[in-house]
């Protein structure tokens, strides 16, 4: 706009009669008056607008609307200034003669603007005279816009032609040619980054002579992120702390007043200080010594009341607790022995019998012991068939009751087994609902238990016992095919009878189908009596412990009773490997090596409470001695020895192991 108003001061010059024309210094007078000052900073945004004397209705301009932020270009024969000798008044007459001028020129020049026509956008528009103490920021124009602005100057003797300024459009992507050899060039696409904000103004500066103006501007690149390293680092000056001593004596300046030949000074509010002990480094050292001394005293004596107190807390915790554990393990030592008498006094399953055997054969051990011990020659055989005939009394009585048990344990048995098989599928859904599902197999099972509830009643009609025998009699059919019956049978050489697979005893390391069971329970109660019960327990209870690990273990799901009874007997001695515990009812077995899988070479024999102990610790070779690992990893050995004969347990195996049974 400065050379707008620039134009439109020399065009009011050249229209001046000559007669009315100003000295030659009037002209220099008023452009010095309208330059600023030279190297006068610009404090707002934007070009400046140069301002004249020239009312705002008698200038000329036109505008018209193109793409917003481009640059201006000016024809290089318009020049925008002319010499203050031609310079005018702008008359009415004049200004209209000025108006015919351009409409001329413009028709004259339509068909040279053709082609810059094409380049403006559909949304080109033109805009009216935009008035002198108007900017360029009134004609609204946004930023997908282009300013295109005419400047003709009314002095046409001088200056012909008019000056086109237009804002140069940049392209989304521009060709560059790039020299890669001496006599190569290579055109390569560069793309322009288009700016995502307007810059804020800097501020400036603007030459008095030539009126060319020169902003402040700054330019940023993105910076190269840097890889990060992992660890946080700080600069020097949050790390380094700068210290400077400087010594200073503050002025104090005083004055005082004494008697003196014509001048008395009353003494009346004077006071008499007396020079106390001096203070030495030395001693003042020593004394607050003795006096951290005494505070450590204190403290130490209150730090050590309260370490007493939480020692005399911890004891009478510890004795409470031991007495409190001592009174539950009589209790329960109490309540077992209560129950094992309660079930030798009623027995009523195949465990309560086993354990009435038992008890039978330790008596006799006993009195056999007895007899032998005081008694000789006739009275000691005397003695021996007297114990013969109250042994077979006794088990002639354990056979009575055997048999009572048996028929009502065969009912109970019966029912629980159609029971279980009439329930439906349950699971757990990951909501934690559970989900019931019935299959043709539970729906069977649920008629045949039906069906058996209602031949099992006694106090029916004629009738309907003959309508539930008939529906068992359509319900019960022999399969078309009979030798599916005999699937999976096996001949018993004791009580020579063929019976399924599932009544038979298969220990691990068995190769051959030996008695059933029925067959080795009677060989039990005549000669061994045996009691499995606490074998069986320790053996439920490895079992529910590594289930709860929940890593898929598979090798004590293997192991049967026969095989963990030879583990405790003839490896582990029956006895605890720390305490040396014999109470098989307080061992329990468990891992090793609680990080791997229980196996026959990963376990340990412990007492609940070791055991408890033992799967807390995270280091066993800071835990426990040298000797006593090298004793666990003997007994290990063996195990791995014994199992390695069963087929089964060879795939278990480690790989050295593995070969080395192989060679």
């Amino acid at each position: 706009m400065e050379g707008a108003s620039d134009c439109r001061l020399e065009a009011a010059n050249a229209e001046t009669p000559a007669a009315e024309q100003p000295p030659a210094g009037a002209g220099e007078a008023g452009e010095a008056r309208n330059a600023e000052p030279q190297g006068e900073p610009l404090l707002s945004g934007g070009a400046g607008t140069a301002q004249t004397d020239v009312p705002p209705g008698e200038g000329l301009g036109h505008h018209e609307a193109m793409e917003n932020g481009e640059q201006g270009v000016c024809e290089p024969d318009s020049p925008f200034s002319a010499s203050p000798e031609h310079a005018s008044p702008v008359t009415i007459t004049s200004y209209s003669t000025l108006l015919e001028l351009r409409n001329s020129e413009r028709e004259k020049e339509t068909s040279q603007n053709a082609v810059l026509s094409e380049n403006v956008t559909s949304s080109t528009a033109t805009g009216s005279i935009i008035e002198d103490n108007k900017t360029l920021m009134w004609s609204m124009a946004t930023f997908c816009e282009t300013i295109q602005s005419e400047k003709l100057h009314l002095d046409l003797g001088h200056f012909p032609r008019k000056a086109v300024q237009q804002d140069y459009c940049m392209p989304d992507v521009i060709p560059v040619r790039v020299q890669t050899d001496s006599d190569t060039f290579q055109d390569v696409a560069v793309k322009i980054e288009r700016p995502t904000f307007r810059k804020p103004f800097l501020g400036g500066f603007k030459n008095r002579i030539t009126g060319v103006e020169f902003h402040n501007a700054g330019s940023q690149t993105i910076p190269k992120k840097r890889p990060e390293k992992g660890t946080t680092l700080f600069c020097r000056e949050t790390q380094t702390v700068f210290q400077k001593n400087k010594r200073q004596q503050t002025a104090n300046p005083t004055s005082t007043q004494m008697t003196k030949v014509g001048l008395y000074v009353s003494n009346v509010t004077d006071k008499l200080i007396t020079p106390g002990k001096y203070l030495t480094a030395e001693e003042y050292h020593k004394r607050r010594l003795e006096a951290v001394i005494v505070l450590q005293k204190y403290f130490r004596r209150w730090h050590a009341r309260n370490l007493v107190q939480k020692l005399k807390a911890e004891k009478r915790l510890r004795l409470a607790w031991e007495a409190q554990e001592e009174l539950r393990k009589k209790k329960e030592k109490e309540d077992k022995v209560r129950r094992e008498h309660e079930r030798r006094l009623n027995p009523k399953t195949k465990e309560d019998f086993e354990l009435l055997y038992h008890a039978l054969e330790s008596w006799r051990q006993e009195e056999i012991e007895r007899i032998n011990g005081t008694l000789t020659g006739a009275e000691r055989k005397a003695a021996l068939c007297g114990l013969l005939e109250q042994e077979a009394h006794l088990i002639a009585s354990i056979g009575r009751h055997k048999l009572n048990a048996d028929e009502e344990n065969q009912q109970k048995a019966v029912l629980h087994f159609l029971s279980k098989c009439a329930q439906p599928k349950r699971w757990k859904a990951y909501d934690g609902k559970t989900t019931e599902m019935d299959t043709p197999y539970t729906l069977r099972a649920r008629e045949l238990l039906e069906i058996y509830r209602s031949v099992s009643m006694n106090d029916i009609p004629q009738d309907e016992r003959i309508d539930v025998l008939l529906t068992l009699r359509c319900t019960v059919k022999v399969p078309p095919d009979p030798l599916k019956l005999y699937k999976n049978v096996n001949f018993c050489r004791s009580c020579e009878n063929y019976l399924p697979s599932t009544e038979f005893p298969v220990p691990a390391n068995s190769r051959t189908i030996g008695r059933c069971h029925l067959c080795c329970k009677l060989d039990n109660e005549a000669r061994r009596r045996e009691s499995f019960l606490k074998y069986r327990l320790i053996l439920e209870n490895l079992r529910k412990s590594e289930a709860g690990y929940q890593d898929d273990t598979e090798i004590v799901f293997l192991v049967q009773l026969q095989d963990l009874q030879y583990m405790i007997e003839n490896i582990w001695g029956c006895q605890s490997a720390l305490s040396a515990c014999s109470d098989l009812c307080d061992l329990v077995m468990v891992r090793w090596d609680k990080q791997q899988e229980w196996s026959p070479w990963n376990t340990i024999l412990l007492t609940k409470d070791e055991a408890d102990a033992h799967l807390k610790l995270c280091n066993l070779q800071e835990a426990y001695e040298a000797a006593f690992i090298h004793r666990i990893k003997q007994k290990h050995i063996r195990a791995k020895k014994y199992f390695a004969q069963i087929p089964a347990m060879t795939s278990f195996l480690p790989r050295s192991d593995k070969q080395a049974n192989a060679s």
